[in-house]
């Protein structure tokens, strides 16, 4: 046995392998079986520990080892199961001797790291902390009366995914005492498999280290990225636009048509390392040259560290901050395009009806893929805090920057033209948390959650889907199926 006489825990070699199982707290040891085979079938082990009625501490039964005249940490000890210690703790104990007094009397504890190379999973013994009686004193200053122990847990076993496996040592020099323990407490997570030999449950593969098996890992070869979390969960959404607002327009909506999709990828500890942002420009009906961004609710511009893979083209109505985000903005804005014309392009040179008129040459639909990486070290981002519900995608119009069209009752950004809120046929109503939406609920833009046609143009969006103004009165409280391909739910002859 090897003996590591202090925590030396980063030049232990560790296995890459973690552990996965119906947690249980690790039960305190009492000795009250009467049966050290008892509590060696829930993976206890001992070395001449056994239940005894001599000198008992509590109860019937205490644990009782050999005299220890030994110095060696193998000699005479009481080991717990293989374990996970997810929080920072205290061992507690009681403990006295028995039997002829000797100079002195220790309690060492120790723990072992799993290891798969080694026997028995058990890596290098390290001793982390001691208990003495007797040292430099006479021997009637050992403890034949019941001492209650305290030992905190050593800080490199906690908070970590790895498997550990706590032994307590009873050794000492001269006489005859034993060593009697009881009700010996252990904070930890149960993580033994009586049912095979008590190696840990369910060994499992992290190639990566980061506490996630990989299984279960997007990305089993990088530590710092565990899982991918899209929406729309299949597929894509659609988000379509009316860019005459404040007035209805044609109210055909397909002043704009993108598709999306937004993988939002976590580290194991379910923060945002990145969003993966892919969105297919499939129609520009309009005829002025709008911008297209986007941002999420509340979140701030100091979580973001670099914006690449958008569309920025001259003349540009935007400046940025150095990490990619919009200047000037109270949360984190990021433009996708600058102006949809410059790739969704409008035959002959002109501009508008892009993939609008059936009859007209299609233009090549157009993806633009977005990398927005987050800062991971300060002031993280948790998944919660970009959700579908926090997405806010809006129009720029005519590369006009405080002309915004966003979903309805979506917040404008910091640099919108508050002066055109409320105008023409917006009932908008900052006060009252209400944008961008008729004083009947009609909306200026639409979101739906899977890749739905659009309207020919100049045909108004109703004489497609049947069910829509419907849902829109309702201030979307029915016929929320509205855009769903149901029999009567769309008239396909004013689809393009």
């Amino acid at each position: 046995m090897k003996i590591i006489n202090k925590i030396a825990f980063a030049t232990i070699v560790l296995s890459t392998l973690v552990f996965n199982t119906k947690a249980q707290t690790l039960s305190t040891i009492t000795a009250e079986s009467g049966s050290r085979a008892a509590d060696q079938a829930n993976c206890w082990s001992f070395g001449t520990f056994s239940p005894s009625t001599t000198a008992v501490i509590n109860g019937t039964y205490s644990y009782r080892g050999n005299a220890a005249t030994s110095q060696s940490l193998g000699a005479c000890w009481l080991q717990a199961p293989w374990c996970k210690f997810p929080s920072a703790g205290n061992i507690t104990l009681k403990a006295k001797n028995d039997g002829g007094p000797g100079t002195w009397r220790r309690l060492v504890f120790s723990y072992y790291l799993y290891d798969a190379t080694k026997p028995f999973g058990q890596g290098d013994l390290i001793r982390f902390d001691s208990v003495t009686y007797g040292t430099g004193f006479t021997p009637s200053t050992l403890p034949n009366t019941t001492q209650n122990i305290n030992i905190p847990l050593p800080s490199a076993i906690i908070g970590n995914n790895n498997i550990f496996k706590v032994m307590i040592s009873a050794i000492g020099n001269g006489g005859t005492g034993r060593w009697i323990l009881d009700d010996v407490n252990i904070p930890a997570t149960y993580w033994s498999n009586p049912s095979n030999s008590c190696l840990p449950q369910a060994l499992i593969v992290d190639a990566d280290s980061d506490g996630v098996q990989d299984s279960d890992d997007a990305y089993p070869n990088d530590a710092a990225r565990a899982y991918n979390n899209v929406f729309p969960a299949s597929g894509y959404s659609s988000l379509m636009f009316e860019d005459l607002w404040p007035t209805l327009g044609d109210y055909d909506f397909n002043d704009y048509v993108v598709d999306y999709k937004i993988n939002r990828v976590t580290n194991a500890a379910n923060n945002v390392v990145e969003i993966k942002a892919e969105f297919v420009s499939r129609a520009a009906g309009a005829s002025r040259p709008n911008g297209f961004a986007f941002s999420f609710d509340g979140l701030s511009g100091s979580r973001i560290t670099s914006v690449s893979g958008n569309k920025i083209f001259t003349p540009n109505p935007h400046t940025f901050d150095a990490n990619g985000t919009e200047a000037g903005q109270t949360d984190a804005h990021f433009v996708v395009v600058s102006n949809i014309f410059k790739v969704l392009i409008p035959q002959g040179g002109g501009s508008g009806g892009v993939n609008t008129n059936p009859t007209a040459v299609r233009v090549p639909n157009d993806t633009t893929r977005m990398t927005i990486s987050f800062n991971t070290t300060t002031n993280t981002t948790n998944l919660s805090e970009v959700t579908l519900a926090k997405f806010n995608p809006y129009l720029i119009v005519n590369q006009t920057r405080g002309t915004e069209i966003h979903l309805a009752d979506k917040t404008p950004s910091s640099l919108v033209n508050s002066a055109l809120l409320g105008t023409a046929d917006d009932n908008s109503n900052a006060g009252s948390n209400r944008f961008y939406k008729t004083k009947n609920n009609l909306p200026w833009a639409i979101n739906v959650t899977s890749s739905i046609p659009y309207m020919k143009e100049t045909i108004d969006f109703t004489k497609g889907y049947n069910n829509f103004i419907d849902w829109s009165v309702s201030n979307g409280t029915t016929n929320t199926d509205w855009y769903l391909n149901l029999s009567n739910f769309r008239d396909n002859n004013n689809l393009y």
